[in-house]
């Protein structure tokens, strides 16, 4: 009698079922759905507007420094202090007046000191 250790690679082979092919689409089929889809993505990227020009700088400008330590703070106070060009103490940006800027600056407003320009 042989014992599980005393198989032989044949009798393996024998207990494997065969894989099935994949059915195949008919060529017909294929074409249609294909061809559609370029279609579609190109009407959509036809279809987007031009991208509006920026707007002039109205003039205004706020200069934020850092005057804390990012170290110990959440993940997005680090990573607004870097949206703003901020990452080490004592270091200045000059940015744009805008009500995203004022945003960020409220966030991480207990880390930096403001200067109105």
């Amino acid at each position: 009698m042989a014992t599980k250790k005393e198989t032989t690679a044949a009798d393996g082979a024998e207990k494997k079922p065969a894989k099935k092919a994949a059915p195949k689409r008919p060529k017909a089929e294929a074409s249609a759905a294909d061809a559609k889809a370029p279609k579609a993505a190109k009407a959509a990227t036809a279809a987007k507007p031009a991208k509006a020009a920026k707007k002039a700088p109205s003039g205004k400008t706020v200069t934020i420094t850092q005057i804390h330590s990012a170290a110990g703070r959440y993940a997005n106070q680090r990573g607004t202090l870097i949206g703003l060009g901020l990452n080490k103490i004592r270091r200045t940006s000059t940015l744009e007046d805008t009500p995203a800027v004022r945003g960020m600056i409220n966030t991480v407003k207990h880390l930096v000191r403001v200067d109105e320009g």
